[in-house]
């Protein structure tokens, strides 16, 4: 005869991480013949004597119990336990990324709009992937107003269900540029793009690589500021890198620098300015610039737009991997005047020192700050004037935006771009 199973002791593990159990867990009951056998017990064995903290006579202890060169527990802070996602009623699906589902959400405590990104935690198999730690603690250290607010981390009733909790934006850059009807004034690109490097510059300061700067992942409210947000491929990084390199699985397509394209492994804040040099001229054209299909296609077109790379405009350019395996076209002059006709001298400088084959050479997030194409007329638009827009992101209807490829995944057979494959293409073209 068999007894019936009682609870899995995972799923007790999985209930208290809601924050309505929080309590503690009540003792077991014992049965009535062992009560009644333990109080008897009790009654028949003699009470046993505690010994008092000092003898009859002598002083209690002053001096405290933990070491005096210790700060005391008053000023350590108390661990509390995730809140439940249930304390947030889900209202509408955003969006969906390589690394999580961010859905529109309500306090219900408070009222509020939030935006909740669900890890996906469903494939691992090695504990918590260390993307979404990097992108949580890149969160909690970059407080600055362009950057997306992260409030708190919510969990589920399972183990691979976490949410990061963040400010709620109405659009994104890349859908309101698809529905705008006309493109953004030149004072309010100037805005847009001041607000961006003064995101870029306090993460770069904090040594932080976002690695995934593109329109998508640019937030923008009804009020004309821009908010960085999705640092999933985001990491620390130091100088030097380190053993082993860094990967290339890095930025999207569109937005990647040459030189990860060529199969740098060493790449530092550069690769970030890359992508913001691509996201000026799609302000711009309201359109990305390199709408390639592959590597080798956007290694063309950026051939095509800059001129091919000298050893005066990028002395490093034969040392990369696939470098040897690359046949160059024939010397052709920049072609981004043609492609750029009513941008002035100044935001042309600008663009083509974000657009720099040499990463050492392409300007930094600080000095582009202090670039003249800011200072000239038009002079940058206060936010505040800016016009407001239907929010796709909170339900309303709207025009499908252009197919763009997708971050890099994390899958460990992903192909990259070899030696054989980078010349083939290039004898077959």
């Amino acid at each position: 005869m068999s007894a019936t199973p009682g609870p899995s002791t995972p799923s007790k593990k999985r209930s208290r991480w809601d924050a309505d159990e929080d309590n503690q867990p009540p003792e077991p009951q014992l049965s009535s013949k062992r009560r009644a056998k333990s109080k008897s017990a009790k009654s028949e064995t003699p009470p046993v004597q505690t010994l008092p903290h000092a003898p009859p006579g002598r002083p209690e202890p002053t001096h405290p119990r933990h070491s005096i060169f210790v700060p005391p527990r008053t000023l350590h802070p108390t661990l509390t336990p995730s809140r439940s996602v249930y304390c947030y009623e889900r209202l509408n699906a955003i969006e969906e990324g390589s690394y999580g589902v961010v859905f529109r959400a309500r306090d219900k405590q408070t009222g509020e709009i939030v935006a909740l990104k669900k890890l996906k935690l469903d494939e691992e198999k090695h504990g918590f992937p260390i993307t979404a730690l990097r992108e949580i603690n890149a969160l909690m250290s970059c407080k600055h107003e362009n950057v997306v607010n992260i409030r708190e981390v919510v969990v589920g009733d399972t183990l691979t269900q976490v949410f990061i909790v963040m400010d709620f934006i109405e659009h994104d850059l890349k859908t309101l540029l698809t529905v705008m009807p006309s493109p953004f004034l030149q004072s309010e690109i100037k805005t847009l793009l001041l607000q961006l490097l003064s995101a870029v510059a306090y993460c770069h300061e904090r040594w932080i690589l976002h690695r995934d700067l593109k329109t998508s992942n640019l937030l923008m409210n009804n009020r004309g500021t821009i908010k960085v947000a999705d640092f999933g491929l985001a990491r620390r990084y130091g100088d030097p890198v380190g053993v082993g390199g860094l990967t290339q699985l890095v930025v999207t397509l569109w937005y990647r620098a040459p030189e990860i394209l060529l199969g740098a492994t060493t790449y530092s804040t550069a690769v970030d300015m890359w992508s913001v040099g691509c996201i000026f001229a799609e302000l711009i054209l309201k359109e990305p610039l390199f709408q390639a299909k592959g590597e080798i296609e956007l290694l063309s077109m950026i051939f095509k737009l800059l001129g091919p790379p000298t050893s005066t405009s990028w002395p490093d350019y034969q040392s990369l991997p696939l470098a040897k395996t690359i046949t160059l076209p024939p010397q052709q002059p920049p072609q981004l005047r043609q492609k750029f006709p009513y941008l002035t001298a100044a935001g042309l400088d600008l663009l083509s020192r974000l657009l720099t084959y040499d990463p050492e050479k392409r300007i930094s997030a600080r000095e582009a700050l202090q670039h003249p194409y800011f200072s000239e007329s038009p002079l940058p638009k206060h936010p505040d004037l800016f016009g407001s827009f239907p929010s796709a992101a909170a339900g309303e209807k709207r025009r499908k935006p252009f197919d763009s490829p997708s971050a890099p995944a994390r899958a460990a057979d992903y192909k990259l771009l070899t030696e054989f494959d980078a010349y083939a293409d290039a004898h077959n073209a």
